[in-house]
Parts: C-alpha cells; sequence; structure tokens
C-alpha cells in the first residue's frame, strides 16, 4: 500500500514532500509553522493578511498607533474614505517578516506566502501590488494568489526580477475560475507554477456559494487535470480541503495530483499561531458546532466555530487602527451593519449585530474562530488529559503522520 512519501513534488529538477501547509491569516499560519514545513522538506506557507497588525506583535513595530494616531479624527465619522494605509509602512511590514522567516529556513524545503487580493485595505491595486513586489524582494520562495481571481496580479509584478524565478501559484475552486486566470494573464507569457484547487470542506472563506455542500473536491481536481491535460499546459494540481489523513493524501496523489494542501490538522500544533484557549475549543468542536455562514464583510461564506465570540459582537469598526476589508471607496458592509443597529437602538451602550462581523478586530483577537469541516475530528488525533484539555500536537507529528502513514489511521502522540 502506498503512502505520500513515495510520491515527490517537482518543480523543474527539485523535488519535495508532496505537503504543503495552507495559509491561514492573521499569523495562524506562524513563520514557526511554516519553517518546520521547510525543514521537514515540505512546504509551509506564511500569510500576509494584516502584517503591520501582526509585525506589530512580533517585531515591536508601531504601525497600528502611527495608523489611529493620523485618523483618530475619524473615530466616529461613517465614512472611512480618508483612512489609507501608507504604502511605505505596509512595504515595510512585508519585507520584515518575510525577511526574517527566510533568514530562519532550515532544510530542503520552501516557504511561500499567501497573499490575499480580498485584502483591498482601501487601495486595493495599490496596496496588492506593494505586497506582492515585497515578498519577492524579501527572498520568499513563491507566492500562491489567493482570495480572489487575481486576474491582473501577474502583471503587477510581471517586471520584477523574480517574477520568472519565484515559484507562483493561484487557488481557484472551479475549473472556470482557472480559465479566467489564464486567460487575463497570457499576455505575460509565464504560466503559474501550481493551482491550489480548494474544495467546500475548506476552512475560513470558502470559493463557493452557500450551495457548497453539492460540490466535491475531487471531481473539481479531475476536471482541471483533465483540461490541463488537453491544453497540454504543465502546472501542478494540488487539491485541497477536507483531507484529514495521509490515507486521504494519497488517494489524490495516485490519482496524478502534485501535491496536497492541508490545515486543519496543523490549528493544533505547538508552533500554529492560535492561542492554546483557542485550540482547546477546537478540539471540544463537535460536528454541529460548525457552520457555514455571510457574516464575512468580503461578501464570501466563511467556515467557523458556532460560538465564536465574534458571531453577534456589535464592537465599533476599528478602520483607523485596521481598516483592511475596506473597499476602494472605503466601505465595508460591516460598517453599514453596525450603524443600522447603532441607529435602531438610541442610547444603548451596547448593541449586537448578526449579519456581519468586524472581520479585522476580530481575527486580530483571535475571536473569529474559522476552521476546516473536519475541525470535529481533531480529538480523534490526540490524547484527553484527566482534567478535560487535550494534548497539542508538535507540526514534525502531524507533518509526519500525513507522509508516512496508511490504511486511514491517525497516529497518536506519544
Amino acid at each position: 500500500m502506498k503512502r505520500v512519501d513515495d510520491f515527490r513534488l517537482r518543480f523543474g529538477e527539485r523535488e519535495l514532500v508532496p505537503i504543503m501547509i495552507g495559509g491561514m491569516g492573521v499569523d495562524i499560519s506562524s513563520a514557526e509553522l511554516a519553517l518546520e514545513a521547510a525543514r521537514l522538506g515540505g512546504i509551509g506557507h506564511i500569510s500576509d493578511a494584516m502584517l503591520p497588525t501582526v509585525t506589530d506583535r512580533r517585531y515591536d513595530t508601531d504601525f497600528v498607533k502611527a495608523k489611529l494616531t493620523q485618523y483618530k479624527y475619524n473615530l466616529e465619522n461613517a465614512d472611512k474614505s480618508a483612512v489609507k494605509f501608507d504604502l511605505g509602512q505596509v512595504a515595510e511590514a512585508t519585507r520584515l517578516h518575510v525577511s526574517k522567516t527566510m533568514e530562519a529556513k532550515r532544510g530542503s524545503g520552501m516557504v511561500f506566502v499567501n497573499v490575499m487580493e480580498k485584502l483591498t485595505m482601501n487601495a486595493p491595486k495599490e496596496t496588492l501590488k506593494v505586497r506582492l513586489e515585497e515578498a519577492l524582494s524579501a527572498g520568499i520562495d513563491g507566492i500562491t494568489l489567493a482570495a480572489g481571481l487575481h486576474l491582473g496580479s501577474f502583471a503587477m509584478i510581471e517586471n520584477h526580477p523574480r517574477f520568472r524565478d519565484a515559484k507562483l501559484g493561484i487557488i481557484v475552486s472551479s475549473l472556470r475560475a482557472l480559465q479566467l486566470f489564464l486567460r487575463k494573464n497570457a499576455r505575460t507569457n509565464r504560466l503559474p507554477d501550481y493551482v491550489v484547487v480548494e474544495g467546500p470542506l475548506a476552512g475560513g472563506h470558502l470559493g463557493f456559494g452557500m450551495d457548497w455542500a453539492q460540490y466535491d473536491l475531487r471531481t473539481i481536481t479531475l476536471e482541471i487535470m483533465a483540461y490541463l491535460k488537453a491544453e497540454k499546459l504543465d502546472i501542478n494540481v494540488i487539491p485541497a480541503g477536507g483531507i484529514f489523513t495521509g490515507s486521504d493524501a494519497t488517494g489524490f496523489l495516485e490519482m496524478g495530483a502534485a501535491a496536497v494542501q492541508v490545515a486543519t490538522r496543523f490549528t493544533v500544533a505547538e508552533e500554529c499561531g492560535l492561542p492554546a484557549d483557542v485550540q482547546q475549543e477546537y478540539f471540544r468542536a463537535s460536528e454541529a458546532d460548525i457552520e457555514v455562514n455571510g457574516v464575512s464583510p468580503t461578501g464570501y461564506p466563511m467556515r467557523m466555530l458556532k460560538n465564536s465570540p465574534a458571531i453577534g459582537s456589535g464592537i465599533r469598526p476599528g478602520c483607523e487602527s485596521y481598516g483592511y476589508i475596506l473597499d476602494a471607496s472605503g466601505k465595508c458592509s460591516y460598517i453599514d451593519a453596525y450603524n443600522r443597529e447603532v441607529a435602531a437602538h438610541p442610547g444603548e451602550k451596547k448593541i449586537q449585530v448578526f449579519d456581519k462581523t468586524c472581520l479585522c478586530t476580530h481575527m486580530r483577537n483571535f475571536k473569529l474562530w474559522t476552521c476546516g469541516h473536519y475541525t470535529y475530528r481533531l480529538k480523534d488525533t490526540t490524547r484527553k488529559a484527566a482534567d478535560g484539555s487535550y494534548q497539542i500536537l508538535s507540526a514534525e507529528h502531524v507533518f509526519k503522520d500525513y507522509q508516512f502513514s496508511t490504511d486511514n489511521k491517525i497516529a497518536l502522540p506519544v
């Protein structure tokens, strides 16, 4: 019986263990987690989601404080169009986090950065271009284009000296999305090195509507592989979403996938950026505790734990400090929902907003517990202590379980 270690992901002459840890935002996919994947011969992601906020926490920068000081006058104003990011600070934050991570890299694997198009930051094109270019300049091994179609992203960086050197990939959830990307970026004469096919059981934002349950990762993956073969396009296909065991992964590799992307099981690793108390919430979750809802102001459905403190929170929008979801006009659907509830409940000190959530503030505070469909199975991957808590795993343990396990078995920690 084959196992994941019987296969290799190939980029030219380079061979890697075909395991990629997915990019989970706001430092949940921490540098430490990505570096472990690289040390073990696979690929790990860091995320560029809210990097000025992340670098404040990691490297004692003051980007959030500086932004709040500059725009404090606007706190009570519903119009956030004036609240802009300093592009120099965005560049500095990206450069700092990527370069520090790459300096620490050991082993034969690679570190990629997950770059979200839906992180619009009140200047979608300008901020995205800076983030992409600075990641390349800081030495990142590869960039995964996420949370959007990225129809203009290749053109933004085609003049960068590493445009054809770094590995570049795109996350899609349908063949049509991939075809759009390829068509719009054809003039750069640069194919993506890989495509991550993210299915309906993935964590966080989904590339589907609320009819997500009608879709199947294997079906979409086979459709994309058939299309690439027919068009004679040499692009690595990497399925993601709901791949919970090494045997699940092996099944996709046997049908021709180049690698698999996994994330849910690494949320409860020591190296993950989730706080320990939140990791215990993931362990305790039952299948009934997980839902796909529409509270994200991005417009994408999002999978999370029902008991996330962010759901129903009426926190004031924190755009002067954060504001990562503001569109090109300085608007965010949470601001509209918040102001509606304030107007409907005059004089009340505490309000609740159930239809949308303040994604920035709650993600920064780890109060929005996005998760994969199979999070309820995490309790079966570890041991429960006498006090009712669950043992946290090492990233190496989880990685090697994927790499070497067979028969749908999961190795418990010692």
